[in-house]
């Protein structure tokens, strides 16, 4: 599950302005290499899509840039998707259907 600005700001306890200075962007480039003095954001595939983080990089950040000794990362999963109850109906269909087959004498 990656981390928005928002809870990168919650995360760090930094404003959200200081969180967009801290990431690796900018305006020209769309996915910049890899600085280890800045928070690296997950690729992107258009500029407009929202900066991302990997909460095992904003840990970190925090650790080795900002020098935070303590750092509690909670990620908390989002409410369900159409296109995961779809994907758990289907699911449920498929352990019934095989169980059924298990079942049955050969």
């Amino acid at each position: 599950m990656l981390m928005d600005v928002e809870a990168v700001q919650k995360a760090l306890g930094r404003s959200r302005a200081s969180v967009y200075r801290y990431a690796n962007t900018d305006p020209y480039c769309l996915n910049l290499p890899y600085d280890p003095k800045r928070l690296n954001p997950e690729i992107r595939q258009q500029s407009a899509d929202p900066l991302l983080f990997h909460p095992t990089e904003v840990s970190r950040f925090a650790r080795d840039v900002l020098k935070i000794d303590q750092v509690t990362i909670v990620v908390q999963e989002g409410p369900e998707t159409q296109t995961q109850v779809l994907l758990k109906a289907i699911l449920g269909e498929l352990q019934a259907l095989r169980q059924d087959l298990q079942s049955r004498p050969r």
